[in-house]
């Protein structure tokens, strides 16, 4: 067991915030989520999967949505109260009663930096360890992005929780496509954006279903991203370096066109080459996250390697939380292998979000 503090906990959400793809969720607003336990001196207690009991239970909590859109409440929404703090605490809290029986973890349901920030602080206020893994091992759009998905793991029972503090129950669905429909139906209604927690499970069968040592993961991208900070280093190009990947891109924001429809934010980036790039053009296009990019009109990253993003100051930028003419230095890191295997890219490859084109690792294309 590890415990966390103030700095460790900025390291990892940090390294989350770069592997959320553009989506997650932005660092400042998980930062601000965790500031009452930065204030109250609270720490953070990581445990390795074998140090969770076989016949404990570890369950997920989180945001889904597109947050972006909810910055702008429609009108129907302003006579409704508000939770006072966190509503995936009180999504985490109802889930537990309704199991009847107390929560032993809290596990990530994706790395980014608000949504991870949602499984930190519900450990931190109410003093559980968080589980050293994740089923998606980054960001991603919708529900069925899981090895839990992958595993064969029930979704259900899961609880949702408004902002306005409706507390829905689901016990039971017909499958993840299904709980993906009605989530997002219910985020749809509450200001795009609603917290959920799902996935409980005993230990035994969360260490069989996730990807072992995605915080530690996060957290030591994080740190490499600090300390090249400190150093007056390329964080783009340290981040790659250290962890197998590589630097794709770096441009200025030329364009962005987007738009929140079902639940999501769609959308591309075109960027003007810089520096070494001056005489290319790059263009990304999300589904709240970065699901490929092309370079001079040709395919170059897909799904599921991540295309991650960082401004001209090193710091992680969330779609479409940045305005033409930012600087982007744009790179890749590898997948999780599990998104690798025949099931995997059925489920989050390219051909899955309308690609026509199979999965090529980019460590593989030619540049």
């Amino acid at each position: 067991m590890k415990k966390l503090y103030k700095e460790d906990i900025i390291d990892l959400l940090y390294g989350c915030a770069v592997l959320g793809t553009g989506g997650g969720g932005s660092l400042t607003e998980g930062l601000a989520m965790m500031k009452e336990d930065f204030e109250q001196g609270r720490s953070l207690q990581l445990v390795s999967l074998d140090e969770i009991p076989d016949d404990a239970i570890v369950a997920s909590p989180y945001g889904c949505g597109a947050p972006s859109a909810s910055s702008n409440p429609e009108d129907r929404f302003q006579g409704l109260p508000r939770v006072k703090g966190s509503p995936a605490v009180l999504a985490f809290q109802s889930l537990e009663e309704f199991l009847g029986e107390k929560i032993f973890a809290v596990s990530s349901t994706e790395l980014g930096g608000m949504n991870t920030a949602e499984a930190l602080h519900v450990a931190c206020l109410l003093h559980l360890p968080l589980a050293d893994g994740d089923p998606a091992g980054r960001s991603v759009p919708e529900l069925i992005h899981s090895t839990f998905y992958l595993k064969g793991v029930p979704i259900t029972p899961l609880a949702a929780a408004t902002n306005f503090g409706d507390i829905i129950i689901l016990k039971d669905v017909v499958d993840d496509f299904r709980a993906e429909s009605l989530v997002r139906a219910m985020a749809c209604v509450s200001g795009d954006e609603i917290s959920v927690c799902d996935h409980p499970m005993r230990g035994k069968d969360y260490a069989a279903s996730v990807i072992p040592g995605a915080i530690s993961y996060a957290w030591e991208i994080g740190k490499i991203g600090r300390k090249a900070l400190e150093n007056g280093l390329d964080v783009a190009e340290s981040i790659a370096k250290s962890m197998d990947g590589c630097l794709l891109f770096r441009g200025i924001v030329a364009d962005l066109p987007w738009e929140c429809r079902d639940g999501f934010d769609y959308g591309e980036i075109f960027l003007d080459g810089i520096k070494e790039y001056s005489s290319e053009k790059y263009r990304i296009t999300f589904k709240n996250e970065n699901i490929a990019s092309y370079r001079n009109g040709k395919i170059d990253v897909t799904v599921p390697d991540l295309i991650c993003m960082v401004d001209n100051e090193g710091q992680p930028m969330t779609t479409p939380d940045f305005s033409v003419g930012n600087e982007m230095n744009v790179f890749a890191l590898p997948a999780p292998e599990i998104w690798t295997t025949e099931k995997g890219l059925s489920i989050f490859g390219p051909r899955y979000f309308g690609i026509d084109t199979d999965y090529i690792p980019f460590y593989e294309r030619k540049r």
